[in-house]
């Protein structure tokens, strides 16, 4: 897991919480602001999952390499 992963779990679960008590307390402001956090918290998460895919790619181009 790298650090775009990590960011992006800790924002999908703040923009939740946000969404929530935006719901909560019927603050429209707050519930949007809850979504779209949440949303960049997942792109984020999707981006630090290509990038450790990557990674993996390339260490295994490497491992073959040296044989």
């Amino acid at each position: 897991m790298n650090k775009d992963r990590a960011e992006g779990a800790a924002k999908q679960a703040k923009g939740a919480i946000k969404e929530a008590a935006g719901k909560m307390t019927g603050d429209a402001k707050w519930e949007i602001e809850g979504k779209a956090e949440k949303t960049e918290g997942k792109i984020q998460n999707a981006v630090g999952g290509l990038k450790d895919k990557a990674k993996e790619k390339v260490e295994k181009v490497q491992k073959d390499a040296t044989r």
